[in-house]
């Protein structure tokens, strides 16, 4: 059976439900729900089981247990997760009382590493004991198991000084802007020693304190430039990220054999493409003049269409100029240098605005927005594109260094997705994500299947928010729609449910058809979250600049092209699945990751840094994360 949506559906015929209750993900029933039978999962934290009783009794109908709802009183809703007041993490005193016990023979010991018995003599690590240093419970491991072991010489320090070795870390350590961190978390102060004071205990222990704190900065920098500075989950709720785990315990005794200890220490941020392109970036902005270079501004208050003249055209053109890659310009070198300050919008400059927006994922039409004009004109200054690389930096730490050979990544303030084959790109595609109010996730998981002609499991979040309000006017509303209805595990008719009770028992879905909003496919990576990427009936949405439209999962512009990519097949095959018009799921050969990333930063394919507009406001929070961090590592002992 085929059912039609009529319009009062059409305002259904939408995504995923990702909105919950206490940041407890909704769950869409689907077809792989139903062969592994776990129709009965327990999702009692986003249902409407803390409702208070009212006081009309329940309805006739098979629904709820909670004796009915007052048909006055407000209906419930479903709230999404919500971003969090950044938590650093603990900061803990080392337990120097292990480091009072050293083996030291003689009035000398071999700091060096050279196993030169007759090293100079070494500072007396009794003063090891005395010093004070705070750090997190990782780096506080690996320094009590260094300086623990009596056999490990110092690092840091010679003698009565520091060594050359402590120097070329602490260049390192003040160049971490460099690599998007932030030189303040990893500052250490050099002992001052007052050569006309002859106390020696005094000079030991200012020595011996400058070898803890260096030594807990050099772990510390090891650490984030591997993981991050921040944990990411203490951001938000639409965060979720298996935090990075960095062996820690061979860093110190490797620093002080390596014949180039900077080198050591700096190798060990991210070698990936796309980290050395934002790294790039980051350097070539940070030596452009101080952010005062000259800003081209265009003003428009009103699109702008070919044949359209406007006095704006000479800033357009001096702007795709200045912004537009060097491709870009040597495929258009004859217009750029022809133009001579006319006002017209004529084809030769239309069709450098084409490729123009072409190039930046915009829609290649020739009509001037605000999305074009803000990509031609730069968008940012080079302090927020400055600030947008550093969270990207500290973003793509989160994810695996090597991407994979074969991966998929969705970029939600792009707006675009990116199937990668063989190390290359190999199909992209205009997406649309979640809205503001219900928005994806950033998380990365793998494809599994792709599900033809599927059934849209109704996420209770929807139901709540969006039907309830329909079925308490007309329960039979769903059975009109077409709409399948059950009840713990029981197909009813909607207009026998009471919808005034609790829906917890309840689900409802879609079943496959020309208009079901999940359209001819999905491709499920099953996460917590209810998210994957599907087809649409809503097809007029990719035509949009701005595309955060969903309610949370990701629509694609073209689904058969990437189902045949994950899949390893033809769209011609993708096809013949799609018109047996039955719902079934086929398996992808060899599972394939899937990144549901957020960059506002990021290299295309050709390895130039694109900037997006931060579409959630999510930059924002991770900068207030960077803030804390630093304030909290500063914070005197």
């Amino acid at each position: 059976m085929t059912f039609v949506l009529k319009s009062a559906a059409s305002a259904l015929a939408i995504s995923c439900g990702v909105a919950v209750m206490s940041a407890a993900p909704a769950h869409a029933y689907t077809l792989m729900d139903m062969l592994r039978g776990d129709r009965q999962r327990s999702q009692s934290t986003i249902f409407m089981d803390q409702m208070p009783p009212g006081r009309v009794g329940p309805r006739d109908g098979v629904g709820g247990s909670l004796g009915g709802l007052d048909p006055e009183a407000p209906l419930p809703k479903v709230s999404g997760p919500r971003y969090y007041t950044y938590k650093t993490e603990t900061l803990q005193f080392v337990d120097t009382g292990k480091f009072s016990d050293p083996v030291v023979t003689g009035a000398v010991a071999d700091v060096s590493g050279s196993g030169d018995a007759n090293a100079e003599p070494a500072v007396q690590r009794r003063f090891l004991a005395q010093a004070k240093v705070r750090a997190n419970a990782d780096v506080a491991k690996a320094l009590e198991a260094y300086y623990g072991d009596s056999r490990n010489p110092l690092v840091w320090v010679e003698g009565n000084q520091i060594n050359d070795r402590a120097k070329s870390a602490m260049l390192v350590l003040a160049d971490a802007s460099f690599v998007g961190l932030d030189p303040a978390d990893y500052a250490v102060q050099t002992p001052d020693i007052d050569p006309a004071n002859p106390d020696p205990a005094f000079r030991d222990r200012a020595l011996t304190q400058f070898e803890l704190d260096l030594s807990a900065k050099v772990l510390a920098f090891v650490q984030d430039t591997v993981r991050g500075r921040i944990d990411p989950n203490k951001i938000s709720g639409y965060h979720d990220f298996q935090r990075k785990l960095v062996n820690l315990a061979p860093v110190l005794k490797l620093a002080r054999l390596s014949p180039d200890v900077g080198a050591y220490i700096g190798s060990r941020s991210p070698d990936s493409p796309q980290f050395q392109a934002l790294k790039a970036e980051l350097a070539k902005l940070r030596a452009a003049d101080g952010g005062n270079e000259e800003r081209i501004v265009v003003s428009l208050d009103r699109l702008l269409r070919p044949g359209d003249s406007s006095p704006e055209i000479a800033n357009i053109v001096k702007a795709i100029g200045k912004h537009g890659s060097e491709t870009l310009r040597t495929d258009h070198a004859a217009t750029l240098a022809a133009y001579a300050g006319s006002i017209d919008y004529s084809p030769d400059i239309v069709s450098l605005v084409e490729d123009f927006q072409k190039e930046r994922g915009l829609k290649a039409d020739g009509v001037i927005g605000q999305a074009t004009v803000r990509a031609m004109t730069g968008g940012d200054t080079n302090a927020s594109k400055i600030d947008k690389l550093v969270v990207a930096m500290e973003q793509a730490r989160w994810l695996p260094e090597d991407l994979g050979s074969r991966y998929v990544m969705i970029n939600q303030p792009a707006y675009m997705v990116y199937y990668h084959n063989d190390g290359k790109e190999q199909l992209s595609m205009r997406v649309v994500v979640g809205g503001k109010n219900n928005q994806t996730y950033f998380f990365d998981d793998e494809i599994e299947t792709v599900e033809f002609n599927p059934f849209w499991g109704v996420p209770q979040s929807i139901i709540i928010n969006e039907m309830l309000p329909k079925l308490r006017s007309d329960p039979n509303y769903l059975d009109q729609l077409g709409y399948e209805v059950e009840v713990n595990g029981h197909a009813v008719a909607s207009s026998s449910v009471d919808w005034y009770g609790s829906t917890n028992n309840v689900s409802v879905r879609q079943p496959p058809s020309s208009d079901n909003a999940l359209g001819e496919l999905k491709i499920l990576f099953p996460n917590s979250h209810a998210i994957y990427m599907h087809d649409t009936p809503s097809k007029s949405f990719f035509k949009r600049d701005m595309r955060a439209l969903s309610h949370g999962c990701v629509r694609l512009a073209d689904p058969r092209a990437m189902a045949a990519a994950v899949l390893g097949t033809t769209v011609d095959d993708v096809a013949k699945q799609i018109a047996s018009g039955q719902n079934h799921a086929v398996r992808v050969p060899q599972k394939i990751p899937v990144y549901v990333s957020y960059f506002t930063a990021w290299p295309n394919k050709d390895g130039v840094v694109e900037y997006f507009d931060d579409v959630y406001g999510r930059d924002a929070y991770v900068d207030k994360a960077f803030d804390a961090t630093t304030k909290a590592r500063g914070a005197q002992i």
